[in-house]
Order: structure tokens, then C-alpha cells, then sequence
């Protein structure tokens, strides 16, 4: 038996937490039968499973895209404003995949696409805290206590942020272009933390997800993940999910064979 959750991302329908979401919203039947409740199981060889009517089933093939993402694109799988989302980079009748979180209409950068519910589930679950790495430019340059003051964590509306690692890459026209690495994932939080130290961004730009590297990938372009970085990424989620079991006791062992 599997956590119906679990198996929705198994299937490549979302990350676990947006399955979640579609469970309690009675997108989810098993067996013809609606259901909200999250601590259900299921019998994959037995049970039928349909999202919004239609039947799911395990993908038969892992897919790990990494996509330079361009300025005016949403990342989700369709926008009711009718605005373009990242799926529409991809050829006609390419296999589904989703985003893996998110980044904002304006940013640019790297972000994967996969239908592998289980690893997108650790890059954004923010107990594992996989760093993600951007280069903002923002207006003006920034003090030692702006940047200590983001070092240290920035009190926002929803809560102080984790501590950020900072450096100032480059001090162009009396603005400067830093980089910044996060442990968390909060909407707009990059822009938000920046505001919030009296230097916004100007342009923001993901370069990194943990061992992922964007390097000169073309903006618009994708890419699938190379072995070698499929071994490192899996390697950090697992280092990851053992460290947050050995500090909350937590048992994570299933999650860990896919």
C-alpha cells in the first residue's frame, strides 16, 4: 500500500505537496470514489486512481530537464490570465513533466522540469533546505549592515528568513549585482528581502539548485540533466532526508527508494 499522495507524484500528476492540495480540493477518486483525506492509501496493482476524472498511472520514464527560463513566463502548467507558461517551450506532444517550485513571471534562470514527484517534493520541502543561488541586480549598493542584515535573516510579513549567504559580485552605474544563496523557497522572497534592506531588484536571475549549475545554457532553451548530475542531485536529497531524520527523528527511510 502507498500514501495516495505519494502516489500522485509517483505518477508525475505534481510535487506531493500540490497532490496534496488537489486531494483536499476532491480532485482525487480512488475507485470511483472521491476523496479528501490525505492518510489514504492505495493499492497500486488494484486500485483505480483518476485526477478530475481521468485514470493516472506511473510513468514509464524518469525525465530530469533543466530549462533557462526567460522573462514572461509563468511556472505552472496553465494560467487562467491566459499568460504563457513554461511548458510551452517544449515541443508538441512532448511527455508532461511540471515545474519544480517556482519562479517569478519576471525572473529569469534555471529551473527543472521533471515528472519524478518524489525528488521535487525534496528540492522544495523546505525542512531539506537545498540551496538555491541567484545573481540580483539591485538598485544601489548595498552597506555592511544591509548585507549583515541579510546574512542574518530579514524579518518579512510572513516571519524572519533563514540566514542568506551574500557577496557583491560587481558594482555597475551605482547599482550592484549580488549573489545570494538561499536555504528556503518563499514567494518572491529574493525581491522581498532585498526591498526590505532599501536596495529592490532590478533583475533577478537563478543560477544554481544544489549541485545543479546553470552555466550558458540559452535563455529559452532546456536541456535533460546528465547522469552525473542526476547522481549528485540524488546524492544531496539523501544526505538531506537522513539529516532531518537524525535531528527530528523522523522516518524517511521509504521515501528514499524510488
Amino acid at each position: 500500500m502507498e500514501r495516495l499522495q505519494k502516489y500522485l507524484a509517483r505518477c508525475g500528476v505534481a510535487s506531493r505537496r500540490k497532490a496534496e492540495e488537489m486531494i483536499v480540493s476532491g480532485l482525487v477518486a480512488v475507485n470511483g470514489q472521491v476523496v479528501r483525506e490525505l492518510g489514504v492509501k492505495v493499492d497500486p496493482e488494484r486500485d483505480r486512481v483518476t485526477v478530475a476524472g481521468r485514470p493516472v498511472r506511473p510513468d514509464e520514464e524518469r525525465i530530469y530537464l533543466m530549462l533557462n527560463k526567460p522573462p514572461g513566463y509563468i511556472t505552472g502548467n496553465r494560467d487562467p490570465r491566459g499568460r504563457k507558461t513554461v511548458l510551452a517551450l517544449l515541443p508538441e506532444g512532448f511527455p508532461r513533466v511540471f515545474p519544480v517550485g517556482r519562479l517569478d513571471y519576471n525572473t529569469t534562470g534555471l529551473l527543472l522540469l521533471t515528472n519524478d514527484g518524489a525528488l521535487a517534493y525534496a528540492l522544495t520541502h523546505p525542512k531539506y533546505e537545498i540551496q538555491k543561488v541567484y545573481r540580483a541586480l539591485v538598485r544601489g549598493v548595498p552597506d555592511a549592515r544591509a548585507l549583515n542584515m541579510l546574512r542574518q535573516g530579514v524579518v518579512l510579513e510572513d516571519g524572519p528568513t533563514l540566514p542568506a549567504s551574500v557577496d557583491i559580485i560587481k558594482v555597475k552605474a551605482g547599482n550592484a549585482i549580488l549573489k545570494i544563496g538561499l536555504r528556503e523557497g518563499r514567494n518572491r522572497q529574493v525581491r522581498r528581502m532585498c526591498a526590505a534592506v532599501g536596495h529592490p531588484v532590478l533583475k533577478l536571475e537563478r543560477l544554481a539548485i544544489g549541485p545543479l549549475q546553470l552555466g550558458d545554457l540559452p535563455l529559452g532553451r532546456y536541456r535533460r540533466l546528465t547522469a552525473a548530475e542526476l547522481k549528485a542531485l540524488q546524492k544531496l536529497i539523501d544526505r538531506a532526508r537522513l539529516a532531518v531524520a537524525e535531528e527530528k527523528g523522523e522516518d524517511d527511510a521509504p521515501d528514499q527508494k524510488r
